[in-house]
């Protein structure tokens, strides 16, 4: 019986013809392992992950490894991006136990769900002191035979240490001036002065911490925080971890010069990025920085949108080389030889020197990751530009990586976010009206009749997975960040449905949040994490979309639940700053007021656009011709004299108002 023809993950879809027997996570899968008396095999992993496709081949592809694991083992594919909260509690206990974690995660446990042994990646064969996935199939099988009272043991004690594990919130108070400054400090010993980012191999883009940078700059004209701000973004976007040819950011960079990455490109990283260096030009006015945003606007658009408007999940590292096989990085790379094929030898020559193609080649078998490693000369922008053209098109002709489609409400939220902002900033209405279209996507297929998200969705269908903490808090960030840039109070009023349902589901005592709703699957322990991953935590996002939405509506319940959700950021900020950038930048909105700035005038017009480009960290933005219908903020705040007229304000408390683009800047800390 195939279990998985019917899911909409594209990951368990690639694993439904294999020869074992998966089941998708829920309760038959457990009954069925309570029958037999066997344990059950998790296996965690993601449809863009290297490493879970190279396990698939080489064991859950063999027939003899999946006839043992059927026989002895009731096993159950998990899709991370699908349902968080298993793979979070999970990973919790493989990182207890093993001191590091990754996908694949291998976890065996008792038809109760209590894990006892611990794995990522397992190899085949023995390997530089791994055992071989069959070593480890036949060790548990084993164990759970012979040794089933040492085993039981064994589960209830993890079980006992996750759940006794609490969570400090950080006490009274809210961040201060002094702890801003600590954890700036902080990240300045951990900066990579000659190449830029933060601390050594790997290096992931840190999105958050450079938004952080951004807002504590325009607060307080630190320099040095803009300067590792635009230093990290100008290393990031000459080196390997850009696509030089088709825009848009792989996952990280493999080696801490930013030259070789791990090719998998993601919609979360491509989303946060393209907002960093939107506000990094609009700090600076710098033309790369415009650069790099449209072209990563435009690459999730292109490459990225679905058919019914949203945005999928990831393009995989792998794809076809020119002898058929299934290699990393494939898609991207270029010999010399391949760049004579398709420029010539005059051309070719200037495009390995422009992009760092070498003869022994900066990846594998003598390929080369596409960089700049010298800076642009702009007498050669023009011959730049055709090469790229050339070469993008011919690059056009190779197999594609592959795409994993399914729409990841938290994700959408922040490309949403980003592509209103970028298309703004830059004069595009097609990103705004993309932007629009993933957000009405979510309201009619993630939100349904009651404004619960579904986590996600594939081909307009929902998945059926409770959506967490961090798709409302980014959804509800990405409803704000429209709604201020298109003037439609209708992107408000979605975001107070999402953050209602924070306010009622998600908190947690003391102040902050738990990752799963109240009345959502209980798990061994119901998983509660305020740092930075990858993208922004569940817990600080919610605080942040809180923050704004009580500067958009003077709601003092929304307000007070931000804020006493940032006495986190205030025990880890000082301490942990690389892991905790959202929620530093939550808190520098919160020390400027945040800034509510309300225009009663056109959409579109110089004073809305001068206000959306105010660097004031956090600042909201209502605008309309109507008065207060649709925004509060605009509630008995007219034109004045007939005009378009602006008005700055903290706590529902305004400046005079103006009629001034130039002053309304000043005020801002606009361009």
């Amino acid at each position: 019986m195939n279990r998985l023809a019917g899911v909409t993950s594209p990951y368990l879809l690639q694993h439904a013809d294999n020869p074992v027997d998966w089941w998708p996570w829920g309760p038959d899968a457990f009954e069925e392992a309570k029958r037999r008396d066997v344990p059950v095999l998790l296996s965690v992993g993601y449809s863009a992950c290297h490493w879970c496709h190279v396990m698939a081949h080489e064991s859950f592809e063999d027939e003899a490894v999946a006839a043992y694991m059927n026989e002895h083992f009731v096993n159950v594919k998990v899709d991370r991006e699908e349902r968080p909260d298993v793979d979070a509690v999970y990973m919790e206990a493989v990182q207890a136990a093993t001191g590091q974690g990754g996908w694949p995660m291998s976890v065996f446990m008792t038809p109760g769900g209590e894990p006892f042994y611990f794995g990522t990646y397992f190899p085949p064969e023995p390997r530089h002191g791994m055992p071989s996935f069959r070593q480890v199939l036949e060790g548990v099988s084993a164990a759970w035979t012979g040794r089933r009272e040492e085993v039981t043991e064994v589960a209830g004690r993890i079980v006992h240490d996750l759940t006794q594990r609490t969570l400090a919130h950080g006490g009274e108070g809210l961040p201060d001036e002094s702890e801003q400054a600590q954890a700036l400090l902080g990240l300045t010993r951990d900066y990579d002065d000659k190449h830029g980012g933060f601390g050594g191999a790997p290096k992931f883009p840190p999105s958050m911490t450079i938004e952080f940078l951004l807002r504590h700059y325009a607060r307080t004209g630190a320099e040095g925080a803009l300067q590792m701000a635009a230093d990290t973004c100008a290393a990031m976007a000459r080196g390997g971890m850009y696509d030089q040819l088709g825009g848009g950011f792989a996952r990280y960079s493999v080696d801490r010069e930013w030259v070789v990455p791990h090719f998998e490109k993601m919609l979360y990283d491509n989303a946060l990025l393209c907002r960093v260096y939107a506000h990094l030009w609009r700090a600076t006015g710098s033309e790369w920085a415009r650069r790099v945003a449209l072209e990563t606007a435009d690459f999730m658009v292109r490459e990225l949108r679905t058919t019914e408007g949203g945005f999928a999940s990831a393009l995989d590292a792998d794809s076809e080389d020119g002898e058929g096989r299934h290699v990393e990085g494939a898609y991207y790379v270029w010999t010399p030889e391949q760049l004579r094929e398709v420029l010539g030898e005059e051309d070719a020559a200037f495009a390995a020197e422009r992009f760092g193609v070498t003869r022994e080649g900066t990846f594998e078998e003598g390929s080369s990751v596409l960089r700049l490693p010298h800076a642009d000369a702009g007498a050669d922008a023009d011959r730049v530009a055709r090469v790229r053209a050339r070469l993008l098109a011919a690059r056009e002709l190779r197999p594609r990586p592959g795409r994993d489609d399914k729409v990841v409400a938290a994700w959408n939220g922040l490309a949403i976010a980003a592509l209103a902002e970028t298309g703004a900033y830059f004069d595009r209405p097609d990103l705004v009206e993309r932007a629009t279209e993933a957000a009405d996507l979510l309201v009619r297929v993630h939100m349904g009749a009651v404004a619960r998200l579904d986590r996600t969705s594939k081909g307009g269908r929902p998945g059926g997975h409770a959506g967490v903490l961090e798709d409302y808090g980014d959804v509800a960030e990405g409803f704000l960040a429209l709604a201020s840039v298109t003037g439609e109070g209708v992107w408000l009023e979605f975001a107070g449905f999402l953050l209602d349902i924070v306010l009622q589901h998600f908190t947690a005592e003391g102040g902050g949040f738990y990752d799963t709703a109240d009345d959502a699957e209980r798990l061994i322990r119901r998983p509660q994490d305020p740092t930075d991953n990858a993208t922004p935590a569940g817990w600080t996002a919610a605080a942040g979309a809180l923050l704004s939405y009580a500067a958009h509506t003077g709601s003092e319940a929304h307000r007070t639940a931000g804020e006493a959700a940032l006495g986190v950021v205030k025990a880890l900020g000082p301490r942990a700053p690389r892991f905790t950038g959202w929620g530093l930048a939550v808190a520098e909105a919160l020390l400027d007021g945040p800034r509510e700035v309300a225009v009663a005038g056109p959409v579109g017009g110089e004073l809305h656009r001068t206000a959306l480009l105010g660097t004031a960290p956090g600042a909201v933005v209502a605008v309309g011709e109507t008065g207060g219908a649709e925004f509060p903020l605009l509630a008995d705040r007219p034109m004045v004299g007939g005009v378009p007229t602006a008005y700055v304000c903290r706590h529902f408390v305004c400046d005079a108002p103006t009629t001034d683009a130039g002053e309304l800047a000043r005020s801002l800390g606009g361009r």
